[in-house]
């Protein structure tokens, strides 16, 4: 029978937006961005329904991750230790997660829905034993067994794509904002967000409204839905972007035909917020009334560019990313009625850049990573700081980047935790890259070729110094020297395995000084199954 052609068969505007829409496919690997958004719209006669995933299971060996230098001046290892012995060197773990991600196409080729649910989130293996530890037989179903991590709709206009609803958010290396789709990834960013994006000039451009956070919320009469009623203190983000971006196929085009690709983007995002309720998010003893004396004043507002660019030729790759934060808090008081008197302000900065020489398909392969985060002078890194924390004491891991009158800046750029550089040092003791610069010289080899897929090898040194000695537990800059081997086999039947393995040589500025001791080497094994469908 007959086919009515799509929209995007009905007039030019809508065929060059499909056109650019399709150019804009992300890599494989990339998790969604404005890069991605209405990228796989296409012809439909009927309903159409995709869907994809996998399922992760990882076990992991960690050997003296405190490093065996005693406690912080607050009295805590930089990693946690055996209950019962202390002095103890190994801890284990395993964790699994399925990840289903869901589109649903609506017949003519304009419309899509999506949605991203993961099943046993990063679950503890033996977490949730049924009835008594010692005699049980089974694993209960945790509490939490489903979360929904997305879940948007993208509609074609004439005159661009419209998207709506709980998105990924990615942007460029994913050092700042980071969607979480890489094979070990935690996390990931996700953002309440209505967006606009269009093809322009060979471009795409993007504009978003973020709901970052609202409340207090109260039900309403009927009990069904809930109203913000403290508008004032809502958190909004606006963000305008700009890029220039090929997909994987037309790069490897692009490459077998000895071409370079030059890709680039910039981004604009402003936050403000202008006063706030702490009660409805710090732990009290007891529920605390919502009444207009919980309202605090805040007058928050950070302003970001993030500038994203990528060379690839037929045998290299350069990619870069490079952020500038400016933010000031007008009040940081977190009790009603008491005022502080000075404001906070940060200026932080982060880049992070990647180089490979050697293309994909090459047996051999090698290149240089570096990357910098602005520090703070404040004791600790300040990578998770509790809102309610005390001043950090010299000597400690982490703390509060400022410190009433006596500091009255957070000037510590954090990289995005989910954007990993190594196993041990800023992935499991500090967390994530924050006050500090690193080098990573990395080199790959195909060992052989099994079946349907290929087994290789490769291996990664990270040297790594602190940006402020002051914020280091040794009052040192030089971190440490991590050495990181892989092995891993990847199969053209979805089946990817991993054997990892991680040595930290710590250097001055882990140390405890305080103490007379010097920190001692840290290992680290994981081994890593991926089924994909």
């Amino acid at each position: 029978p007959p086919v009515s052609p799509s929209p995007c068969e009905k007039s030019i505007p809508l065929a060059l937006l499909c056109f650019a829409l399709a150019l804009a496919a992300p890599r494989p690997a990339a998790a969604t961005g404005f890069t991605d958004l209405g990228q796989d719209i296409s012809r439909h006669t009927e309903m159409g329904v995709a869907f994809g995933g996998y399922f992760r299971l990882r076990t992991e060996g960690l050997y003296n991750l405190d490093l065996d230098r005693g406690l912080t001046p607050s009295g805590q290892p930089l990693f946690p230790v055996p209950l019962s012995d202390p002095t103890s060197q190994w801890l284990s773990h395993a964790d699994m997660r399925l990840r289903t991600d869901v589109a649903f196409f609506a017949p003519g080729g304009a419309l899509a829905v999506k949605l991203r649910v993961d099943v046993l989130d990063n679950l503890t293996l033996g977490s949730t034993p049924d009835g008594v530890p010692g005699f049980s037989n089974s694993q209960a179903p945790p509490r939490a067994a489903f979360r929904v991590k997305r879940a948007y709709g993208e509609a074609v206009t004439p005159v661009g794509l419209i998207v709506a609803g709980r998105t990924g958010n990615h942007w460029g290396l994913g050092m700042a904002s980071n969607g979480g789709d890489c094979a070990d990834c935690d996390s990931g960013d996700a953002a309440d967000r209505v967006a606009f994006v269009t093809p322009l000039a060979g471009h795409v451009f993007a504009v978003a409204y973020d709901f970052t956070a609202v409340g207090p919320l109260v039900t309403r009469p009927a009990g069904y839905r809930a109203i913000d009623v403290e508008p004032s203190a809502d958190v909004r983000t606006l963000t305008l972007a700009a890029l220039r971006w090929r997909d994987e196929r037309a790069i490897n085009r692009r490459r077998r035909a000895g071409k370079t690709t030059v890709d680039y983007g910039l981004s604009y995002a402003y936050r403000w917020q202008g006063k706030d309720v702490p009660s409805t998010y710090l732990a009290t003893t007891a529920p605390v009334p919502l009444t207009a004396g919980q309202v605090v004043p805040r007058d928050y507002t950070a302003s970001s560019v993030d500038a994203w660019f990528r060379v690839i030729g037929p045998r290299f790759r350069v990619e870069a990313e490079g952020m500038v934060v400016l933010g000031r808090i007008e009040q940081t008081s977190l009790i009603p009625g008491v005022l502080m008197r000075d404001p906070v302000s940060a200026r932080q900065i982060g880049a992070a850049v990647e180089s490979e020489y050697g293309a994909p398909e090459d047996a051999l392969g090698a290149g240089l990573d570096l990357g910098y985060a602005s520090g703070d002078s404040a004791p600790g890194f300040g990578a998770f700081p509790a809102a309610t924390g005390t001043c950090a004491k010299p000597g400690d891991l982490d703390g509060l980047q400022y410190c009433g009158a006596r500091d009255t800046r957070i000037d510590n750029f954090r990289f995005h935790p989910d954007y990993h550089i190594d196993r041990i040092l800023f992935r499991e003791i500090i967390g994530t890259v924050t006050d500090a610069i690193y080098f990573r010289p990395h080199a790959r080899v195909r060992l052989a070729r099994l079946g349907p897929g290929t087994l290789h090898a490769a291996a990664a040194a990270v040297v790594s110094f602190a940006a402020a000695a002051e914020s280091t537990p040794g009052g040192q800059r030089p971190l440490g020297v991590e050495v990181d081997p892989t092995l891993y086999y990847h199969a053209r039947d979805g089946f990817n395995a991993a054997l990892e393995y991680a040595v930290l040589f710590p250097l001055a500025g882990l140390d405890n000084p305080q103490a007379g001791l010097t920190a001692k080497p840290a290992q680290l094994v994981r081994l890593r199954l991926i089924y994909v469908y």
